[in-house]
C-alpha cells in the first residue's frame, strides 16, 4: 500500500493532476476551434441574388430545394460550393460574387409564355451580345414556385421578367422600354463588359 507522503505516490498525483490538465485543455482548444469555424457567413440581398444565379447558371440540372421558405435568406450552403464556416467565407462570396457578374453581365429571369418576356429577349438579340445573356424562363422550371418569389424579394420587382445587367435590375418592362430607346440601355450593358457587336461594327465602319 503507498503512503501519501511517500515519493512514489507523489509523483502518481503529479502524473494524475498533468493528465486532467491535458484533457481539460485539449477539450477546450477543441471547443474554441469548432467555435471560430463553425459561424456562417450571412448573405445580404445582393451576395444572395448573385449566389443564386451564379448556382442555377453553372449546372442546368441545379434547383432550388422546393422546401426553402422563399420569403427569408436561403441558407448559403443550398448554392454555395465552398464551405460557408470557414475563416475566408467573406472572400470567397466577395469572389463569387464578382465572377458570376463577369461571366453573366446580362442576365434575364423571365418566363417562355410571356408577350413581355419576349419582348426583352427579342430586344437584347438585336444586340448581338458577347458573352450572351443568360435567360432563365422561370415557369418552365421545377423550382419555379420558390424562386419566383425568391427572385421579387431580392430584385422588388413585382413580377417577371427582371433584367440584370451587372448583377442589378434595371427596372420594369416599361423602364427597360425607356432605357433602349434612349440608348442608355447599351451604356449599361457595355459598362457591364459586355460586347455589342452591331456598335462594334459600326464603330469599325464594317
Amino acid at each position: 500500500m503507498l503512503h501519501n507522503d511517500s515519493p512514489v505516490a507523489e509523483q502518481l498525483a503529479v502524473a494524475l493532476e498533468s493528465t486532467r490538465n491535458s484533457r481539460v485543455s485539449g477539450a477546450f482548444r477543441k471547443h474554441k476551434k469548432l467555435s471560430r469555424i463553425g459561424k456562417q457567413v450571412v448573405l445580404d440581398q445582393s451576395q444572395e441574388l448573385a449566389a443564386i444565379s451564379s448556382f442555377l447558371a453553372s449546372l442546368p440540372q441545379n434547383v432550388i430545394p422546393l422546401s426553402v421558405d422563399p420569403s427569408i435568406t436561403i441558407d448559403p450552403q443550398l448554392v454555395l460550393d465552398f464551405d460557408t464556416r470557414s475563416d475566408r467565407a467573406a472572400e470567397e462570396v466577395q469572389h463569387m460574387v464578382d465572377d458570376v457578374w463577369q461571366r453573366n453581365p446580362v442576365f434575364l429571369y423571365s418566363k417562355l409564355y410571356s408577350p413581355t418576356s419576349r419582348e426583352i429577349k427579342a430586344m437584347l438579340a438585336k444586340l448581338n451580345l458577347r458573352p450572351m445573356p443568360t435567360i432563365m424562363d422561370v415557369d418552365i422550371r421545377d423550382d419555379a414556385v420558390v424562386l419566383e418569389p425568391i427572385i421579387h424579394r431580392l430584385t422588388s420587382s413585382p413580377q417577371l421578367p427582371v433584367l440584370l445587367v451587372g448583377g442589378k435590375s434595371v427596372g420594369s418592362v416599361e423602364e427597360i422600354r425607356n432605357l433602349e430607346k434612349s440608348g442608355r440601355l447599351r451604356d449599361l450593358i457595355l459598362a457591364a463588359g459586355a460586347v455589342i457587336d452591331g456598335l462594334e461594327n459600326k464603330i469599325h465602319g464594317h
